[in-house]
């Protein structure tokens, strides 16, 4: 069964950073477009970063500027370097992949991306 798993949540103070990592175990697959969404209790999931094989990143108006996606391609590994982080960045957080290359345009959609992660939980404590 192809699974992404995710890795690296926790718990830390305002103004503290996590650096989640998504593995793609057990898969000999390649993807091109990987990503991550985030859902605050209560709220529904959003769009966070996202980036392709060829090395495009794409990120929401809300992390940009400090938050890094990064990825590994040789482990099929993606990372979310998390940094100046806020409470209102509390929520699970879910690594997603598409072994197609998703369109600029649409890489903030959750519809394009068919393999998902169990989720990781950050918490940002005030």
């Amino acid at each position: 069964q192809v699974q992404l798993v995710e890795s690296g949540g926790g718990l830390v103070q305002a103004g503290g950073s996590l650096r989640l990592s998504c593995s793609a175990s057990g898969n000999t697959r390649r993807y091109d477009t990987m990503g991550w969404f985030r859902q605050a209790p209560g709220k529904d999931r959003e769009f966070v970063a996202a980036t392709r094989r060829s090395g495009g990143t794409y990120y929401s108006d809300s992390v940009k500027g400090r938050f890094t996606i990064s990825r590994d391609n040789a482990e099929n590994t993606v990372y979310l370097q998390m940094n100046s982080l806020k409470p209102e960045d509390t929520a699970d957080y879910y690594c997603a992949a598409n072994v197609n290359r998703v369109i600029t345009s649409a890489v903030g959609d959750q519809r394009m991306y068919s393999t998902w992660g169990q989720g990781t939980q950050v918490t940002v404590s005030s």
